[in-house]
Formats: structure tokens, C-alpha cells, sequence
């Protein structure tokens, strides 16, 4: 089965059972999507986009702690989560739905 998802830095259980819902059950499985087809996924699968849960991850994958990314680093990510963001559907979302939440026009779910 591979190596738990929560022995990547700064993830624990919880982010564990979101991948699970994706179809993703290892760690050798993030790190061979990369931190935005692995993120991509949990969105799809229905997990709620969050730019702090993105940064994580990429920071995670990298062996360095959560709070270690700022700046000009931060905002390359930023921009990074804004594009996968955009490009996906949320399960039980129409795409309406999802665009209205991107532009901050609906509440979220």
C-alpha cells in the first residue's frame, strides 16, 4: 500500500482521509502527482479549495515546515493555487456554482 500520506511533513490524518476520498492512499502517490495534480484531485473529489491547505502541501513535499513559506514565494503560490482553483469542479458543484464561489459571489458550502 506505500507509505502513510500523514508521514509527509505538516499532514496528518485528517489530510489523509481527504486523499483517501481522491483515490490517493500513499505518500509515494502525492509526491509522483506533485502538490498541484495531488491538490486538483482532493478539489475534485470535494474537498473545499484553501490556499493555507495548498501551501502546506507544496511545503510538506518539500521537508519544510508550514509556516516556513512567505513573500515573494508565497505569492508564486498564491497565484499556483488561484490556477488550479480556477480549472477545477467541485464535486456537486455545477460549474456556475463553482465559478460564483471563485469571484467570492456565493456563499461557500
Amino acid at each position: 500500500m506505500g507509505t502513510p500520506i500523514s508521514s509527509i511533513r505538516n499532514l496528518g490524518p485528517a489530510t489523509e482521509a481527504a486523499f483517501a476520498k481522491a483515490g490517493i492512499h500513499s505518500a509515494e502517490e502525492v509526491q509522483a502527482l506533485g502538490p498541484d495534480e495531488a491538490y486538483r484531485r482532493l478539489i475534485q473529489s470535494g474537498t473545499a479549495p484553501h490556499f493555507i491547505g495548498y501551501y502546506v502541501l507544496v511545503m510538506g513535499l518539500q521537508g519544510r515546515p508550514w509556516n516556513d513559506c512567505q513573500g515573494e514565494e508565497k505569492k508564486a503560490l498564491r497565484a499556483r493555487f488561484d490556477a488550479i482553483k480556477g480549472s477545477t469542479t467541485q464535486k456537486g458543484r455545477s460549474e456556475l456554482e463553482a465559478a460564483l464561489d471563485f469571484l467570492g459571489v456565493i456563499e461557500r458550502r
